[in-house]
């Protein structure tokens, strides 16, 4: 047993249950992927440390899946609970379980929209492990610890369940049908946002076996959300719904009552976002609050609160630091990264100095097209160009400076040649042949900033647009703020 149980530690024993590249691709190749089985891990794994299927029903979950948006989606209804929690008291504890992390793994486990407090954290980590250590050493068959993701799922339940949350929302990790967050039997509510491709590997590189994986968090006798989809991923979302017996399946179009509301960004996608999270929330409050009645035609204020305040960091934020303007968003799909474009040339349109851009996308949602969707949102805007176009890593791997960034599932080769990058800067030749920006390849988001900063100095103001990763910009607010980032 270690004498030692810092959070620092907790994220080294976190960090040992992370699967390497090299066996995640010798699965890829094989086409071996996650089936019902690995859920059935997850539900044992639950016994082990002392809970039951029922005991997750206490929690009255909101399961959100899909490709673009559950994200956000998860994060106004977390805020919308927060403020109706503040004025009615109803739900007495709300937890928010997400993914990724931008800065500290804790963030993924919220109470009440705050991230565990690093001692919270290893409290309940260790706790979780002596249980499930405890559990092994009686066993006569051997079992491993699930892995980085799932072990952290399974914390979160009995984090919960420790903490009096009735009210918890649930961002689906990997697709839906087999991700760990599925294997609660009696949620509150499931939602599905917009679906497209993405994660082809492990989900097939079809909307319709896309889809299929994400309507699998549908349950019986739940009621079912979701928004417009493309014809194939709809007939898909439909059929399983039927399949699944559901209580009531509802396609959410935009909420009229968002009329006059402050959505940021100001975009149909994020106002649809934001429409599904007004449906589970008054779902869920139906359930919780017998006096919670919906206007049909305003949103009560702690709604409009919510969604206006909601805080999602890295996206859209604006930072100053001295002559360096750094705006920050975590834009990775097609929709997202548009949006990021416009607001990037809307803010600096008519300000002095240089413009420059920091771009890594370095995981499977086809990067080469994002980059290019950017270029040419860029560009159709005929007011801002970018002088300097900056590609590097995101993550040092193993070599981190700071524990809860190391990821051992990329592939090490790639990002020691920086061979993503080298093929960022080929394809941004190849769209900007008539311009003069300048194409910088990296090794590190550290160079990247201290090129910034040197140009600062030779320049004077400059203007820094980081996108195409969340993993990114979370690498990207912990060396601009440091120890204050979280």
């Amino acid at each position: 047993m270690m004498t030692s149980r810092t959070y620092d530690d907790a994220i080294n024993l976190l960090n040992t249950l992370q699967t390497p590249y090299e066996v995640l691709k010798k699965r890829w190749d094989a086409n071996i992927n996650l089936d019902e089985g690995s859920n059935q891990e997850i539900r044992i794994c639950l016994a082990r440390i002392g809970y039951s299927q029922r005991d997750l029903d206490k929690l009255n979950i909101i399961h959100v899946a899909g490709t673009k948006g559950k994200g956000s989606t998860c994060a106004y209804v977390d805020s919308m609970l927060s403020h109706y929690r503040k004025s009615h008291g109803i739900p007495q504890n709300i937890g928010l379980f997400t993914s990724p992390h931008l800065i500290a793994v804790r963030e993924r486990i919220r109470i009440n929209s705050a991230p565990l407090s690093a001692d919270v954290f290893a409290k309940y980590f260790f706790e979780v492990w002596d249980r499930l250590e405890a559990a092994a050493a009686e066993s006569d068959v051997p079992f491993e610890k699930p892995v980085y993701f799932r072990y952290l799922n399974l914390m979160s339940y009995h984090v919960f369940l420790q903490e009096k949350v009735d009210a918890a929302i649930y961002e689906v990790g990997l697709g839906g049908e087999y991700d760990s967050t599925n294997i609660v039997d009696s949620p509150a509510v499931t939602g599905i946002s917009t679906l497209g491709i993405d994660h082809t590997l492990v989900l097939g590189d079809t909307i319709d076996k896309i889809a299929w994986h994400k309507a699998g968090i549908q349950k019986k006798d739940v009621p079912s959300f979701t928004v417009p989809q493309l014809p194939a991923a709809m007939e898909v979302v439909e059929k399983r719904a039927i399949e699944k017996d559901v209580k009531s399946f509802s396609v959410v179009g935009l909420d009229p009552r968002l009329e006059g509301v402050r959505i940021r960004p100001d975009a149909l996608f994020q106002k649809s976002n934001a429409s599904l999270a007004i449906a589970l929330t008054e779902t869920l409050l139906k359930t919780l609050d017998p006096g919670f009645n919906p206007n049909p035609n305003a949103l009560p204020k702690a709604f409009v609160d919510g969604l206006e305040q909601v805080v999602w960091r890295g996206r859209c934020e604006t930072k100053v630091d001295g002559d360096i303007t750094w705006y920050l968003d975590g834009a990775h799909t097609a929709d997202s990264i548009i949006v990021a474009a416009k607001w990037f040339g809307d803010e600096c349109a008519q300000k002095p100095g240089p413009r420059i851009l920091i771009f890594n996308q370095q995981g499977h949602r086809e990067p080469i097209e994002l980059l290019e969707g950017l270029y040419n949102a860029i560009k159709s805007q005929n007011a801002v160009t970018f002088d300097h176009v900056i590609f590097c890593p995101t993550v040092p791997s193993a070599q981190a400076s700071k524990k809860d960034h190391v990821n051992l599932s990329t592939d090490l080769s790639a990002l020691a040649g920086l061979t993503m990058q080298k093929t960022f800067a080929s394809k941004w030749r190849e769209l900007d042949q008539s311009s003069s920006s300048t194409i910088h390849v990296l090794p590190s988001l550290e160079d990247a900033f201290a090129c910034v900063q040197d140009l600062s100095q030779e320049k004077g103001k400059v203007h820094v647009l980081i996108t195409g990763s969340v993993h990114l910009i979370g690498r990207a607010l912990g060396i601009l703020e440091g120890a204050d980032a979280l």
